[in-house]
């Protein structure tokens, strides 16, 4: 696999290569990116802070736990699996979180439950969406989200319905 090891190093000496011929300042050039990289970085972390916070808000006031019970019974409804609700509520605001709920799931249902296979589905096919607008949407300077959290926050209840829809279908005719 010594291809594998030589990509970098090759990409590298091609940028270098490739800037030795076009005579660019390539340290000044690197110099320059670093720091606009570091300014982005400056103008995003407000938006991480308070992300990071709201989350800690979230976990340590047992709101998650609040809001599963409320929606228990309309889970239950659409054959939605209940120990899936918190990482319904989690996912959008924090994917370590969703993680933290999908390992919990699979360690107290097992790895062919209904509720695990639900959880692997909405980890792959939803988004940490308010992380998402805040990171980008601070980059770019976007101070008003206008459509786009209730796009995207219905996209969110679209997949998690789908999923647990195309889990259970798929167990019971698979």
């Amino acid at each position: 696999m010594w291809i594998a090891d030589m990509i970098v190093p090759l990409a590298v000496a091609g940028v270098l290569f490739y800037g030795f011929v076009k005579k660019v300042d390539i340290f000044g050039s690197f110099c320059e990116g670093a720091g606009e990289g570091l300014r982005t970085c400056g103008e995003i972390l407000p938006a991480l802070v308070l992300l990071v916070m709201f989350i800690a808000l979230l976990k340590a006031s047992g709101a998650v736990e609040a809001l599963t019970g409320l929606l228990r019974p309309l889970c239950s409804a659409v054959s939605f699996p209940g120990e899936c609700v918190p990482m319904v509520i989690l996912r959008p605001f924090s994917g370590s979180g969703a993680i933290a709920v999908y390992d919990s799931i699979a360690a107290e249902n097992g790895a062919d439950s209904l509720a695990e296979k639900v959880a692997a589905v909405l980890i792959g096919s939803s988004e940490t969406t308010f992380y998402t607008i805040a990171v980008y949407f601070s980059a770019v300077r976007v101070r008003s989200t206008r459509h786009a959290v209730p796009a995207a926050l219905t996209a969110d209840l679209t997949a998690w319905l789908v999923a647990g829809m195309t889990v259970v279908w798929l167990m019971n005719n698979g």
